[in-house]
């Protein structure tokens, strides 16, 4: 009879991913090692050396203090700044129309409306211009640009129609405003006096921009602080 030759026994080896797994858990633990090594060899350095805390705790405060006082020089110059904000309408009308939200924010601002804020753009939903002024009332402005002045299209009630749409229900607002620096048609004014929404047209633009009386002495029937919307 022949005999069978002897089965090999197969070693047991790892797999490759295995291996990979245990290189990292070592590579990790070396890492971590040597990390908490360098933490304990700093803070021990940094004891020893008690003075290097006190020094960079002195420039610390220093530079926050440099820091804070450059920001108070900068809201004052910007308070400066607003409080002798003039515009001509030619100026105005040289503007592009984001530009011009931007300068009835600043007008706003300049009028004592700290949180003055352009939000005019895709999706603005009939709002360019939100203020907050010193009583308290919420202003929504929307602003109609026109490139040409008042030989540009007259805003019309559709455009009326949007603010009066969204002012009140969607943004909340005290004072629904539309300003521009072109015309506005008979039937746009006859519809805010309506719907209680207030026209800023180019005349009353140019002694708004050109002066220092807010916005809201301009205007007619205003809401006094905490009354009816208007």
């Amino acid at each position: 009879m022949r005999r069978r030759p002897p089965t090999r026994r197969r070693t047991w080896r790892p797999s490759k991913r295995k291996q990979q797994r245990d290189a990292q858990l070592i590579a990790f633990a070396v890492v971590a090692t040597a990390v908490i090594g360098l933490v304990v060899m700093v803070v021990n350095w940094l004891l020893a050396h008690w003075w290097v805390l006190l020094i960079a705790l002195v420039l610390a405060v220093l530079a926050g203090a440099g820091w804070l006082y450059n920001r108070q020089q900068q809201a004052r110059w910007e308070a400066v700044r607003a409080q002798g904000l003039r515009y001509a309408l030619s100026e105005l009308d040289a503007l592009h129309y984001a530009t011009f939200e931007e300068a009835v924010r600043d007008l706003m601002r300049r009028d004592g409306c700290r949180d003055a804020q352009r939000v005019g753009g895709g999706g603005d939903l009939g709002a360019d211009v939100k203020a907050t002024d010193p009583l308290g009332r919420r202003w929504v402005i929307q602003c109609k640009h026109r490139r040409h002045g008042v030989r540009g299209s007259a805003v019309g009630t559709p455009d009326l129609q949007v603010l009066n749409g969204t002012a009140r229900p969607v943004h909340g607002a005290d004072v629904a405003v539309i300003v521009t620096n072109g015309r506005v048609t008979a039937p746009a004014v006859d519809f805010a006096r309506q719907q209680r929404l207030h026209v800023v047209d180019r005349q009353t633009l140019a002694v708004w921009a050109s002066g220092s009386r807010p916005l809201w002495e301009l205007l007619r029937a205003v809401p006094p602080p905490g009354g009816q919307r208007l």
